[in-house]
C-alpha cells in the first residue's frame, strides 16, 4: 500500500508516519521509486502499537523507541519484551529512606515470595507497592491486600493473559498487554467505584 493509505488505515496524519520513519520508531517501506515506497500489514501494526504507547500508555518518544527497540530485537525472549513494555508503563519511584520505607519494601518482598511470584528483583513494581503501602500507613489506613491480591491473581490468570498473542507478532503481544494493562485497568477501576456509590447508597436504604 502507498503511504496515503496507510495514513487512512491507521488513522496517523502522513507528516507523522513521516516523522515516525526518520526517528526509526517505524521500519521502511519498499522502495519502488526515487521517492514512492509500499508498506504493509506489519506498518500498520507498528503504527497501531505506537499509537497504542503514546495515546493509552502516555509514554514520551524516548520510551516508545526502548519498547520498539525491543519489540524489534528477535533474541530477546516474549517475557523480556513484555516485560520492557510493562516497565514503561508504570511510575518513576525513587526508593526513600527510613524504616518506613525498608519495612514496606521488606514485606513487598516477603509477599511476593509466599505467593510464589516471578517478579525481578529490580522490578520497578516492587518499590511502587512499597511506597504505596507506606503511604497507607502514614494517613493511618489499615492495610489488608489479601483480597486485592486474589482478585489480581485471578484476573491476570484467567482473563488477561489469554489475550496476548504470545505465539503471534510481537507487536501485537505488546499492544495487547499495553491496551489491556491500561484501559481494563481504568476500567475495573471506575467499576469499584461505581460499586462503592451503590453499596453505600444500599447501606443508608436508598434505592
Amino acid at each position: 500500500m502507498r503511504i496515503s493509505e496507510l495514513s487512512a488505515r491507521s488513522g496517523v496524519a502522513i507528516p507523522t508516519i513521516k516523522y515516525y520513519l526518520r526517528e526509526g520508531m517505524l521500519h521502511q517501506g519498499e522502495q519502488t521509486a526515487a521517492t514512492r515506497a509500499e508498506y504493509d500489514e506489519s506498518h500498520l501494526r507498528r503504527l497501531r502499537l505506537i499509537r497504542a504507547l503514546l495515546e493509552v500508555g502516555r509514554l514520551p518518544v524516548a520510551a516508545i523507541k526502548q519498547v520498539i527497540a525491543a519489540v524489534e530485537d528477535e533474541t530477546l525472549p516474549m517475557h523480556h519484551m513484555l516485560g520492557i513494555a510493562h516497565w514503561a508503563l508504570g511510575p518513576t519511584v525513587e526508593p526513600e529512606q527510613g524504616e518506613e520505607w525498608r519495612t514496606a519494601r521488606a514485606e513487598v518482598d516477603r509477599l511476593v515470595g509466599e505467593l510464589g511470584w516471578t517478579v525481578a528483583d529490580d522490578a520497578p513494581t516492587r518499590d511502587e507497592l512499597a511506597q504505596t503501602l507506606v503511604r497507607m500507613r502514614q494517613l493511618g489506613l489499615h492495610v489488608d491486600l489479601a483480597p486485592y491480591v486474589e482478585a489480581a491473581r485471578k484476573l491476570v490468570t484467567e482473563v488477561e493473559m489469554a489475550t496476548i498473542p504470545f505465539d503471534g507478532p510481537r507487536d501485537a503481544a505488546v499492544e495487547a498487554l499495553v491496551l489491556g494493562t491500561v484501559l481494563y485497568g481504568k476500567a475495573f477501576d471506575t467499576l469499584r467505584r461505581m460499586a462503592q456509590e451503590s453499596e453505600s447508597a444500599h447501606r443508608v436504604g436508598l434505592r
